[in-house]
């Protein structure tokens, strides 16, 4: 009986052994080799694109129509019966 709980209990070691190292392998990236990030040209093309889209959404979020749309949205939302 003690061989065979001996035997569980390594077996459960191991398998909880094994799950971890592959749990780690699959987290674990691997370093990139040659192109280590973004140039100070890359992050302004794409701060640029940012602000311009922010503005855009900013732009339509606060128009009238916008307001109105949601404001009816919200308005048939609440009052219909639950």
């Amino acid at each position: 009986m003690n061989q065979l709980l001996i035997t569980i209990m390594l077996a459960a070691f191991n398998l909880r052994a094994s799950l971890e190292n592959t749990l780690h392998d699959r987290l674990t990236v691997p370093p990139r080799k040659g192109d280590a990030g973004m140039s100070t040209a890359e992050y302004a093309v794409g701060l640029l694109a940012a602000v311009g889209f922010a503005a855009l959404l900013y732009k339509v979020l606060t128009s009238s129509q916008t307001r109105d749309l949601l404001t009816s949205l919200l308005h048939r939302a609440l009052s219909q019966a639950f």
